[in-house]
């Protein structure tokens, strides 16, 4: 459906990358290290540190940062999460938000979004809480913050666990604090469209010891290798032999490699003049559209690091999506559906246990939406053309 190739004048995405990254990468060919060794384990370190978060573990991608986050909140000493408890998500996000939770037996129950953030609308997701619920899966949309006071203060209310999926909103904020700080766990993507790429990548980032040592376990075959001396995971033995494979957890191999640690690594320092890019282009979009009434634009919400541009063709300006596509298709414009769309719409749906409040706005975002890409560079120009493209 959507053209692709040298042709395309305003294109989804475009590569982060420089001869700094091919240098990085040339320097683990030479070095002949390329399993998960001390870039990955630096990177870690400084991306902990950038967010000022104590713990980070990357894994091969922000799927399976999302999987392991979730596995380690089974393993917990006290109060684990247990198969059947109930767990609200939003209707719109990506498909691996979801896949963990009803890997793990876990209960969803979908909560509508508004239709001007693209995130939780509040008063629905205080109606949907019950006393069976023990988890909030709080996703910041596109690079939009989601409602980080409102959403905290009903966990602390109802002695909820709060779960941030920020794969795709990289070095947003909310009242000046990073999104992706404010969970108990909170997951990041650096795959080749996001925010900062190492080809494939996720990190999980965390505060608590006790999760930080069984997200190592569980990303590493659920061995006991890599545990702090300390680690509140296991205690170790006497018998060196048996402890370099001794399983603790049961877990899976979604390690990455030296590449992507140390591309992270160089790509990490550049994360704040993307944003500000990203930001200035953001300006751009909005002068041009906010009062157009035939397109529904996303409000920021604290400082969005703006992934994209969303646009849902208003249910009451009698046009149709389709003519618009066609539109942007014809002009060498590429587009796609906003995330993953309103998930209860995919038919992959009929294989979880969950209910759902109601879904009109996610609906409308679903069945009228698109987006169109920004990028960390000056693309006013591609605005301009957009611009005049619909107009």
């Amino acid at each position: 459906m959507i053209k692709t190739g040298i042709n395309i004048k305003y294109s989804l995405t475009s590569s982060t990358w420089s001869e700094d990254e091919n240098e990085a990468i040339l320097s683990i060919l030479k070095n002949g290290m390329f399993t998960m060794g001390n870039n990955v384990k630096e990177f870690e370190n400084n991306f902990a540190d950038y967010f000022g978060m104590k713990y980070a573990v990357m894994a091969n991608s922000g799927s399976s940062a999302n999987l392991i986050a979730v596995a380690s909140l089974f393993h917990l000493k006290e109060n684990p999460l247990k198969k059947g408890d109930e767990v609200i998500v939003p209707c719109i996000s990506w498909a691996t938000t979801f896949y963990p939770l009803q890997q793990y037996g876990l209960r969803l129950k979908f909560v509508d979004i508004d239709l001007q953030t693209l995130n939780y609308d509040i008063e629905e997701l205080k109606r949907a809480v019950s006393d069976s619920t023990r988890m909030i899966v709080a996703v910041s949309i596109l690079g939009n913050p989601c409602q980080f006071d409102e959403i905290i203060r009903i966990c602390n209310d109802n002695d909820i666990i709060l779960f941030e999926d920020n794969c795709e909103s990289m070095g947003a904020k909310f009242n000046g604090k990073y999104t992706g700080t404010f969970g108990l766990v909170n997951t990041f993507s650096t795959f080749f469209s996001h925010h900062i790429s190492t080809m494939e990548g996720g990190l999980v980032l965390t505060n608590s010891k006790e999760i930080y040592n069984i997200l190592k376990s569980v990303r590493n075959h659920g061995w006991c290798r890599d545990q702090d001396e300390d680690s509140p995971v296991f205690q170790r033995e006497k018998d060196d032999f048996h402890e370099a494979y001794r399983f603790i957890l049961p877990g899976y191999n979604v390690r990455p490699g030296e590449i992507h640690g140390v591309v992270g690594l160089t790509q990490l320092q550049k994360l704040k003049e993307f944003i500000k890019i990203r930001r200035a282009n953001a300006d751009h979009f909005v002068s041009l559209f906010k009062d157009n009434e035939r397109f529904i634009i996303q409000r920021e919400v604290g400082e969005s690091s703006w992934f994209c541009f969303t646009m849902i063709v208003n249910p009451d300006a009698g046009i149709c999506r389709t003519d618009i596509l066609q539109k942007l298709k014809s002009a060498d414009i590429e587009y796609r559906i906003i995330t993953g769309g309103n998930f209860l719409r995919h038919d992959v749906i009929k294989y979880f246990s969950y209910t759902f409040t109601k879904c009109t706005n996610a609906d409308i975002a679903h069945y009228n939406g698109f987006f169109v890409g920004n990028h960390p560079c000056d693309i006013r120009d591609k605005i301009d053309y957009l611009h005049k493209t619909l107009k």
